[in-house]
């Protein structure tokens, strides 16, 4: 997520125009000071297209950050899913309805075979929160493993084993963190079998390793032979201490990481040759509406839904359901998942021509249209977070929408809506190379 240096506070209110203080001011008497602002100089927008935001006074933004509206802004077919099925009913999964069964038919069809049994719930929040359940209740233990710098959500459980949100003082006792798989990947083993020994020594034993497999917060892993080594390690060490292996794909999944004839498939766990037992989806799946789900093994589901009653008012309704449909129509029809796996390459490739050109930029890598480049102090090469957070800040005066990632926030994180062109990289590409020499880069 963006970090905190980026986000408005109350010092930059002087140098703002009347309208965006007027809005600041009614915001913050009526919704929660939890909520955040991004930049110093907040932006509104009013419409959406494609891959562009406009504001109120007309001006275009290109979007380089929001995963979420994964098949484009305000995508007509969706849009009018949406409002069809809102216009003729919307109930709950309680009573029969044969969209949501063909969708969960679709969905399953895309995921290895023993992965055959869909829960859907409304947040990648919540899907990780019932994954945990699902866990523990299988296992009889409580015993997370997450990586240093994990991000999974934002429900009590979730927070408690996503040290991004407030560092390894945030997590629970019952969470050890083990290193991403970089390098040789012998650090990320290593760490697996210290954590194994002290959750079990500890009395908590082993429920679950849940990995994201962009490895975003940790700074983005592209899938490589040491980390699927690595991963492959960890993932066999985990169910012999009586774990569950939890792939949480609410970032990455839906075809983010770009698919090929060779690689066709839409989920980042295949990259890593990962076989888990749960897997976790959300965020575009509705292109911005909320629906989020868990696909899992139907003997660990049978057992936990024998003995655990799960409902979820809001999760499958028919509107939800005609927007994830619609969703997965358009990812197929317009075959975002190739055009990420194209166009991702080319931007990749332009990044790595412009680090070439400035000192500040190093390690450009990623999948798909899930990138990162690291932002460093071209002296000691160290990361710089300071100078990182000011190419956001100065990229959005150039209407591009970025944002900064990574333990230290000294990662520029490249996560752009599916139907980004060649032309939006080249214009990123253009605004990048003019923030880093306006940093004297």
């Amino acid at each position: 997520m963006i970090g905190p240096a980026t986000y408005f506070r109350p010092e930059h209110r002087p140098a703002l125009d009347d309208r965006t203080r007027s809005l600041i001011d009614r915001r913050e008497a009526v919704l929660s000071p939890g909520y955040r602002l991004f930049y110093a100089h907040p932006v509104e927008f009013v419409r959406g297209s494609g891959t562009k935001l406009y504001t109120r006074d007309g001006e275009e933004f290109l979007d380089v950050y929001n995963n979420v509206p994964a098949v484009g802004h305000a995508h007509p077919r969706v849009a009018a899913a949406i409002a069809e099925q809102a216009a003729r009913l919307n109930t709950h999964t309680r009573y029969l309805d044969e969209s949501l069964i063909d969708y969960a038919e679709r969905l399953i069809g895309a995921f290895p075979p023993a992965l055959d049994t869909l829960t859907l719930v409304c947040t990648g929040s919540e899907a990780n929160d019932l994954a945990l359940r699902v866990a523990t209740h299988a296992t009889g233990a409580r015993g997370v493993i997450v990586t240093e710098n994990a991000y999974h959500g934002v429900t009590t459980a979730i927070a408690a084993i996503s040290p991004s949100l407030g560092g390894d003082d945030s997590l629970a006792a019952w969470v050890r963190t083990v290193r991403p798989p970089i390098g040789d990947g012998t650090g990320m083993v290593a760490d697996a079998e210290r954590a194994i020994a002290e959750l079990q020594s500890a009395g908590h034993g082993v429920a679950a390793l849940i990995v994201d497999t962009a490895f975003a917060s940790d700074g983005f892993i592209a899938p490589s032979p040491a980390t699927r080594a690595a991963l492959a390690a960890v993932a066999a060490a985990v169910p012999a201490a009586g774990g569950l292996v939890i792939a949480d794909e609410v970032q990455p999944g839906f075809g983010r990481l770009g698919a090929t004839v060779d690689d066709p498939g839409l989920w980042g766990f295949l990259r890593h040759g990962l076989d888990p037992d749960v897997v976790t989806i959300g965020k575009p799946m509705g292109n911005g509406h909320p629906v989020a789900g868990l696909v899992a093994r139907r003997p660990l589901m049978a057992e936990f839904g024998a003995s655990v009653r799960y409902f979820n008012t809001f999760a499958g309704t028919p509107v939800s359901v005609a927007a994830a449909r619609a969703t997965w129509e358009v990812l197929h029809d317009e075959r975002l998942p190739e055009n990420a796996a194209a166009v991702g390459a080319e931007l990749l490739a332009m990044l790595g021509e412009l680090q070439a050109r400035h000192a500040r930029l190093r390690g450009a890598r990623g999948a798909g249209l899930y990138l990162g480049v690291d932002v460093a102090d071209p002296a000691t090469g160290l990361p710089d977070t300071e100078a990182a957070v000011a190419l956001v800040s100065g990229l959005r005066e150039r209407r591009i929408l970025i944002s900064a990632s990574g333990r230290d926030n000294a990662a520029l994180k490249i996560r752009p809506p599916l139907p980004f062109s060649r032309a939006d990289a080249e214009r990123f590409v253009t605004e990048l190379d003019g923030a880093l020499r306006d940093l004297g880069s």
